[in-house]
């Protein structure tokens, strides 16, 4: 069944009321399945938030718009207006009348470009799928134009429904990572994770393991079969939650040759969760910031607690995730873990990082590893939890800006590669 313009319209503007009043639990349930597999309420919560604290906190809900040109499911914008500039809402809406996409949107169509650091003239990129049965995912394989052989990184982005560039907005840091690498001689392998490829697939029970570990060992087991790339060369690179995953797959696998942590969140990440949200509170101090936050709190509590079992709601957890989801993290010391691995690790941290900081989560890797010869642990000043370089204190805002990880990162994780 098709949805004509007027349908469409009448859900939207539906959806923006809610949004204006920020009731998210009555939004999720205009969600389609797969979208609400894959956005929460507590999720896009914390979501509207950040976008509203980078902004000087929302004024208005516009008045929705369809995309001109007959489609199903129809797209719609839906402009909010806020102190400093604005952003929009980006949704689409079926013949079902539900919701079948969101993302929002603070550049409008302002599109990806590449870095300059980035040459497409020295690599060559190919599909490839990882992994078998319905939780395969596709991913990308990028190799240097020449014989080798190559060292070689498997890349893992942070925690969400990211695909295989880390898209946010109009910016893709792990594809300026992917071609900066790949431009300089190494062999990249990134990929979309489950929850982004197949939200409606994911079991009841799936967890950050099921999430990370078979298309990363797949993944490095491919890289090994490609005769252009050192079979013994082959690293993990980890963003965020990509970087907390990683020693628990270089454990599983101990061909693993090396691990490349940026922004490697070590706190345990209900806690995490709370204080960043108490940041982005303060940046949009009222009672909603308030009941957001201590809301966070309670849910956060019932994961630390004796209480968490496999049978808990997930609408009385952190971000939506299933209890087993958060069972598996409770149990997971990403920290002792990457002390009881043999090989070496490069690991970077922004200094103006707020989601994952040099306090919370960089001085934990500090205390456990620093005193190893083969550990490299570096703070990049200026960098945000992308790696983009800027001033003063950094705001969600900052994210939603076109900009490219810094040269620097891509030259120190280069020259480590390569160090012999």
């Amino acid at each position: 069944m098709r949805i004509d313009e007027g349908g469409a319209l009448k859900v939207a503007r539906g959806f923006a009321t809610l949004l204006q009043a920020e009731r998210f639990d009555e939004i999720v349930e205009l969600f389609a399945p797969p979208l609400r597999a894959a956005v929460s309420a507590e999720a896009l919560r914390l979501a509207w938030a950040a976008q509203a604290a980078g902004h000087g906190g929302v004024r208005a809900v516009e008045e929705p718009a369809s995309q001109a040109g007959e489609a199903d499911p129809v797209r719609v914008h839906i402009p909010v207006t806020c102190a400093n500039s604005g952003f929009t809402v980006v949704t689409s809406v079926g013949g079902d009348g539900l919701l079948h996409g969101l993302r929002l949107d603070p550049h409008g169509d302002a599109e990806w470009h590449p870095p300059h650091y980035a040459d497409t003239a020295r690599f060559t990129e190919r599909d490839v799928l990882l992994g078998t049965g319905p939780l395969a995912v596709p991913g990308t394989l990028s190799m240097p134009v020449g014989p080798g052989p190559w060292p070689a990184v498997v890349l893992l982005s942070g925690g969400g429904a990211f695909d295989r560039d880390g898209s946010s907005g109009p910016n893709k840091p792990l594809k300026d990572l992917a071609w900066g690498l790949v431009t300089r001689q190494v062999a990249v392998l990134r990929f979309d994770k489950a929850t982004f490829a197949h939200p409606d697939r994911l079991p009841q029970d799936f967890t950050m393991a099921d999430e990370y570990l078979p298309p990363a060992l797949a993944a490095v087991r491919l890289l090994r079969q490609q005769p252009e790339v050192a079979p013994d060369q082959i690293h993990l690179l980890g963003h965020s939650m990509g970087g907390k995953a990683a020693p628990r797959i270089a454990a599983a696998d101990p061909s693993i040759a090396g691990l490349v942590l940026l922004a490697a969140d070590a706190q345990p990440m209900h806690e995490a969760a709370v204080r960043v949200a108490r940041h982005l509170a303060a940046l949009t101090p009222g009672p909603g910031a308030e009941e957001m936050v201590a809301a966070l709190a309670r849910q956060a509590a019932l994961v630390a607690s004796p209480g968490l079992t496999p049978g808990t709601p997930s609408k009385l957890l952190p971000l939506g995730f299933s209890a087993s989801y958060w069972l598996d993290l409770r149990a997971y010391d990403p920290v002792a873990t990457a002390a009881g691995l043999a090989c070496p690790m490069l690991i970077l941290q922004g200094g103006r990082d707020y989601q994952v900081t040099v306090a919370d989560d960089l001085a934990r890797w500090q205390n456990a590893l620093a005193h190893r010869p083969e550990v490299t642990i570096r703070i990049h000043q200026d960098a945000n939890h992308l790696f983009f370089s800027g001033s003063g204190h950094a705001t969600p805002a900052e994210y939603a800006r076109p900009g490219h990880v810094e040269p620097a990162v891509v030259d120190e994780i280069t020259a480590w590669l390569a160090r012999g």
